[in-house]
């Protein structure tokens, strides 16, 4: 079975909507707009990362020791993940207009507001 597509074949963009599952043992199908879930936009890399730190309880340590990699640099890379979560999270939570509303309501802090307009 093939990986579900997270980017568009044609222009590229990543606004892209399941719209039918079905079922491998009976067959039932769902038809509608189903978000794809965030894990599932990262590179096969990424969650192999993700997958490893966490068969290693989380320590990096642990885990740049398995790899044969120093600390800093399985660090950098961890750091490199958080960013890109963390921009999955903008585009989730879309325009300028919608991050101002978040802040308005108390749902976001001042700094998280100007972290996530600046990455726009």
């Amino acid at each position: 079975m093939s990986k579900i597509i997270t980017h568009c074949p044609s222009c590229d963009s990543a606004k892209l909507h399941a719209v039918r599952i079905e079922c491998a043992d009976c067959g039932t199908a769902f038809e509608g707009r189903f978000d794809i879930p965030a894990l599932l936009k990262f590179a096969e890399e990424d969650l192999q990362f993700i997958l490893d730190f966490v068969k290693c309880s989380g320590s990096l340590k642990d885990m740049a020791a398995k790899r044969g990699i120093s600390y800093p640099t399985l660090r950098n890379r961890l750091n490199t993940l958080i960013e890109n979560i963390e921009n999955l999270q903008i585009q989730k939570e879309g325009s300028k207009t919608e991050i101002l509303k978040l802040l308005e309501q108390g749902k976001i802090s001042a700094k998280d507001a100007a972290k996530m307009l600046h990455k726009l």
